[in-house]
């Protein structure tokens, strides 16, 4: 008896070592997550997480994960876009020009730079996708182009204000329906049940792999994993119920996050994106229509990054020539710190908008404790060449 014990106990040891070898980057994101800020909030006298302050975090890195959320798809496609910054600062100009220059309606610009934006990603990626350019050259170009077009458009000054209707899309905050306001019920409530889905949706993926046979993650980690994530969540959105309740733009990143997740990992579209990500080649001889998947990654993350022009511009209450300038970078960096490979076919939705956070709880913490915008820009880069690194050490190592 005591043998067959032990015999088990070492084959549990060895099925729990072989997940975690397995899925090193997808813990290593979430314990660098709760190192970070556990780290900052120590050395911030507990500021990191204050109401306010969390409310902040969403409203300064909103745009970053809305674009992160384009870029992830791009990247897993194996491809790039550095245009994003540029775009997004492009299609904020226009909507400040359009509403305040031209006094044109907030539901008709909105939608005239989204559409704009999809028009602008997809040009980008006919070259790519039909011309077979690399992304790096022609984003590089649109990058230029739109910066460019940037300053012309604004000549060079700021344009705002906006009316508050347009400000609403990064400002304003989701009512209390039920009229209590501190704190927020309706904030508390849209929590639990993000917390109930959370846990529905894992209990429902387990039943699915068991049914197949498929190797899941051992109960132990599961439990503790939700434990984790759903104490979070409860602790943030109580903080957020205290203060003024669920920014809107929180709610978008919400809703693009799970939309994005789903396309990714639960439609033939999203599988396509990995085997084309993952080798080219082998996809087109197996009958998918690269080009056309191509096309659409490019259009798709310039609709994005209109979006995230539009919330910059809502947020700063103006346009400004230089809105958007270097984005592109932190959105990058948040997508490859957040699991993705540079090689493509490889990647998160739900690891990109964690990267993203890295990204923002860093910022912040950072611009709390006074470090200046010069040791900022060098840990930042040391953090990315870290999360690099360890992605080739894992290939290298499975390899």
């Amino acid at each position: 008896m005591d043998v067959a014990s032990a015999e088990e106990s070492n084959v549990k040891s060895a099925s729990v070592g072989n997940y975690l070898a397995k899925h090193m980057r997808e813990y290593a994101l979430l314990f660098a997550l709760i190192a970070i800020m556990a780290f900052f909030q120590i050395m911030t006298d507990g500021t990191l997480l204050r109401a306010i302050n969390i409310t902040n975090l969403f409203l300064q890195n909103s745009y970053i994960i809305v674009m992160a959320l384009g870029m992830l798809v791009v990247i897993v496609a194996g491809h790039i876009d550095l245009s994003v910054g540029s775009v997004m600062g492009f299609v904020g100009a226009f909507a400040a020009v359009m509403i305040v220059n031209w006094g044109m309606p907030v539901s008709l610009t909105i939608f005239v730079c989204l559409v704009m934006g999809a028009i602008i990603g997809a040009a980008q990626g006919y070259w790519v996708a039909y011309w077979k350019i690399p992304s790096f050259i022609v984003t590089l170009a649109g990058m230029l182009v739109f910066r460019g077009l940037s300053l012309w458009l604004l000549e060079g000054r700021s344009v705002g204000p906006f009316p508050k209707s347009f400000q609403l899309l990064s400002t304003g905050f989701v009512p209390d329906i039920f009229g209590v306001d501190k704190p927020n019920v309706t904030a508390l409530l849209l929590g639990f049940i993000a917390v109930l889905a959370i846990i529905w949706v894992g209990l429902r993926a387990r039943a699915r792999n068991k049914a197949y046979g498929i190797e899941d993650e051992p109960t132990s980690f599961f439990i503790a994993r939700n434990i984790v994530v759903s104490g979070a969540l409860l602790f943030v959105v109580y903080k957020l119920a205290t203060f003024r309740g669920l920014p809107n733009v929180l709610m978008t990143m919400t809703i693009l996050t799970v939309v994005y997740a789903f396309l990714t990992e639960n439609t033939t579209l999203g599988r396509r994106i990995y085997a084309l990500g993952g080798n080219q080649k082998a996809a087109k001889l197996s009958g998918i229509k690269t080009e056309r998947l191509t096309f659409l990654a490019f259009a798709n993350m310039g609709m994005l990054a209109a979006l995230a022009g539009l919330i910059f511009a809502a947020r700063l209450n103006t346009a400004t020539p230089k809105a958007g300038f270097a984005v592109e970078l932190d959105v990058i960096a948040a997508v490859f710190i957040g699991g993705a490979s540079m090689s493509g076919g490889v990647g998160k939705i739900v690891g990109a908008v964690v990267g993203a956070f890295i990204m923002g709880v860093m910022n912040n913490g950072m611009s709390i404790m006074g470090i200046g915008i010069d040791y900022q820009q060098v840990i930042k880069g040391l953090v990315l060449l870290s999360a690099v690194i360890f992605d080739v050490y894992n290939k290298q190592k499975q390899g």
